[in-house]
């Protein structure tokens, strides 16, 4: 005899504002699973203290702050993407392990389910992000309060994006797959994007089309050395990016309850 749990009722549509007992059930998973935490509240700070704490980089300026801090804001970047991305990507393993399987026997809409995977996916980030800056705020980054307040906000709300990539990945690769593959991708799209390094020339041109792209200009806007055009551009890449991941991970999902 199949059950459903008592917060997804059958007997009607769940609205898009999904159940809270959904939510809770979800965060409580997310946040027993020791190898996502260790990947996206460790990994950034130690990058951050290899590359961001050397002498000269706490004393040579970046616009309103210091090299240090620039850094800092990076790294925070970079373990929003992880931390959202993999509770996204945590789709797959619950595929495999018959989640799935069960959430079609309940009235759970699409937008729902997904709204869910990316509410928890920010709870991460919102760690991840609040690890790197108290780390940076304790060995020499420099910004204004105000930058402070606005990188912290961008860095967390823009990782949006990464969150719905991370579902869309977790239907489209195996479960045994989908961490393997995440880490490289990753990486790859940090350098091609330009958040760990600024890029220039043909680079840089090519490197506007990249998700990452967007997410760094913006999150560098309060250091105040970002132009009004390289915000636009930034702005519509964002927004172009998460139309094309979310909208994808909505299809898949549709697809995956209709077999």
């Amino acid at each position: 005899m199949t059950t459903t749990p008592e917060f997804l009722p059958t007997g009607s549509r769940l609205p898009l504002r999904f159940r809270s007992g959904f939510l809770r059930m979800e965060l409580r998973r997310m946040l027993r699973n020791r190898r996502t935490l260790l990947i996206t509240l460790l990994v950034p700070p130690l990058f951050f203290a290899l590359f961001g704490l050397q002498s000269d980089f706490r004393a040579e300026s970046f616009g309103s702050g210091n090299v240090t801090g620039y850094v800092m804001v990076s790294m925070a970047v970079y373990g929003a993407m992880v931390a959202t991305t993999s509770a996204g990507a945590m789709v797959a393993i619950e595929r495999a392990q018959g989640w799935s399987r069960q959430l079609r026997l309940t009235p759970l809409r699409p937008a729902a389910y997904i709204a869910t995977k990316v509410a928890v996916a920010m709870v991460l980030a919102v760690i991840s992000v609040s690890v790197v800056f108290a780390v940076g705020a304790l060995s020499g980054a420099r910004l204004t309060a105000a930058a402070w307040v606005a990188c912290f906000l961008l860095a967390w709300g823009c990782s949006f994006v990464f969150a719905a990539f991370g579902l869309f990945v977790g239907y489209l690769l195996p479960s045994e797959n989908v961490m393997q593959v995440l880490g490289p991708v990753l990486a790859a799209l940090s350098f091609g994007g330009g958040l760990f390094i600024p890029l220039h020339g043909w680079i840089g041109t090519l490197s506007t089309v990249m998700p990452t792209h967007g997410v760094a200009t913006l999150v560098r806007m309060p250091f105040g050395a970002t132009g009004g055009s390289a915000i636009a551009v930034a702005v519509v890449n964002i927004v172009a990016w998460t139309a094309v991941f979310a909208g994808g991970a909505a299809m898949m999902f549709r697809r995956d309850t209709a077999r």
